[in-house]
């Protein structure tokens, strides 16, 4: 599949084809998988703004080739039927939060420290309920991340075998995107805010990422704005957001009060254009001729 990219911003080609599908009826929305996504942040040893962790898409991916985006990906069901030890907010008060039951509130959780860990290394676990592994870097605890990206031991079985201790309390659940209805992939995403714990450090572990950054986000926004970085709609978001704060424990700080009402994309027949927009977001609104052979403006 093609894509476009337009001020930074990767779309995909068959966009309108897919939006007048699904405007005629032709198109039955697929429905989105679960998952979540990590901004992971740190505070510069020389002082200003935090960064943030972000990885490069390969070219060569299907979805979002060459994009920046942060660790993430789907929710493993494996994780949602085991009690894992767990530090932090209840999996009640993860529940309410997210909008979802327990055993899913679990289940995301999960999913957000799992692909931190397995996309940059970064493990938010500990052996008590105050404290985080230090480096994980070691032969055995690559085999067992290693375990974890094939998906031959679960997430909550690797944490069991390790006597660890999820910390939830090391995340922030900040915002939460669904792919468009007319997407053939779709996810519904939650996005976390956490901070590097000390004693750790990043590297790229991705299998599907060419390199990792460490960027300012006001630094990562300019070079979007410019054309320099491609970003999905999400990203770019979320980085904007993240600018009003000082450092990382600032964002975590502020994460409990944020709307967690999904942020889907919504597309209208609008004389002979088709208008896709995503509320409250209005830079990414793009306007596509109902002409076959149309592209996103």
């Amino acid at each position: 599949m093609a894509n476009g990219q337009a001020n930074g911003q990767w779309f995909p080609q068959d966009w309108p084809e897919r939006i007048r599908a699904l405007a005629d009826g032709t198109l039955t929305p697929v429905t989105p998988k679960r998952a979540a996504t990590v901004m992971l942040l740190k505070d510069p040893r020389d002082g200003g703004t935090p960064v943030v962790h972000m990885l490069r898409r390969r070219a060569s991916m299907a979805f979002a080739g060459g994009a920046y985006a942060y660790p993430g990906g789907g929710v493993d069901p494996r994780d949602d039927d085991r009690q894992v030890r767990w530090a932090g907010p209840t999996r009640a008060w993860w529940a309410e939060r997210l909008g979802v039951d327990g055993a899913a509130a679990q289940a995301i959780v999960c999913a957000a420290v799992r692909e931190t860990y397995e996309e940059a290394g970064v493990l938010l676990a500990g052996p008590t309920p105050d404290t985080v592994v230090g480096d994980t870097t070691g032969d055995d605890w690559e085999a067992d991340r290693a375990a974890v990206a094939a998906r031959e031991l679960s997430f909550a079985e690797f944490l069991d075998r390790r006597g660890l201790v999820l910390r939830s309390d090391l995340l922030g659940a900040w915002t939460r995107w669904i792919t468009p209805e007319f997407e053939s992939r779709r996810y519904d995403t939650w996005f976390f805010v956490a901070a590097l714990p000390e004693g750790q450090r990043t590297r790229n572990a991705s299998t599907e990422a060419d390199r990792t950054v460490w960027i300012r986000p006001a630094e990562a926004a300019e070079r979007y704005d410019r054309g320099e970085l491609t970003m999905m709609p999400p990203t770019i978001a979320t980085l904007r957001q993240l600018l009003p704060y000082g450092s990382a424990a600032d964002a975590l700080a502020a994460a409990p009060a944020r709307d967690l009402t999904p942020v889907l994309a919504e597309a209208r027949l609008d004389g002979d254009e088709i208008v896709l927009s995503w509320p409250g977001h209005g830079e990414f609104t793009k306007h596509i001729p109902t002409a076959a052979g149309g592209g996103p403006a």
